[in-house]
């Protein structure tokens, strides 16, 4: 091993060592940074194919979480807007049911308010019928009272004024007169 680690030396170093021996270089400062420059020189080497693989598929990931996260941006951006549109639209009905509703409900009073006006006046003439057919029974019994009243009186003034010569006359009279009302039909 002495012999390759040496070569390795030589030919950073630009000598050749003895051939023959084996043995472990201890000093550190000369081996170290050859070592290490060996170490990451295969590394590069093939390693570098893993890293830029492992590379290439970090980076297609992340492009792909990034079109992932555009394409969900612009779905939610589109719902966004439909959500506004819908919002939009149900305000203006929503107005439209406000202002609707305060004519509705002015309308609704007016016609209220008429139909208690209609429901007075007919409650008024009502009234005044009711009053007008009371004022005319009354005035029809105290006109029959003052009819039977005055038939009494004449009933009793001619009673009192009657005899029986002038009552058989007044029959006769009475007779003579119905006799006479059947020749003329």
């Amino acid at each position: 091993m002495k012999n390759i680690t040496d070569s390795f030396l030589c030919l950073g170093l630009g000598y050749w060592p003895s051939a023959g021996s084996f043995g472990f270089n201890t000093d550190i400062l000369a081996t170290n940074p050859i070592n290490l420059s060996v170490v990451l020189g295969v590394l590069v080497f093939f390693g570098k194919g893993v890293l830029s693989n492992l590379l290439d598929n970090r980076k297609q990931r992340i492009l792909k979480t990034i079109r992932n996260s555009e394409e969900l941006r612009e779905g939610a951006i589109e719902q966004l807007e439909k959500a506004r549109a819908r919002l939009r639209k149900v305000e203006t009905e929503a107005d439209r049911f406000r202002v609707n509703g305060y004519s509705e409900i002015e309308r609704e009073k007016l016609n209220l308010i008429n139909s208690i006006y209609t429901t007075l006046e007919q409650f008024e003439n009502y009234k005044n019928e009711t009053i007008r057919f009371e004022q005319q029974r009354a005035i029809n019994q105290v006109r029959q009272r003052v009819f039977q009243q005055a038939l009494e009186g004449a009933l009793g003034t001619l009673n009192s004024c009657l005899n029986n010569e002038l009552h058989l006359r007044t029959i006769s009279a009475n007779i003579s007169m119905f006799g006479a009302m059947k020749e003329i039909k």
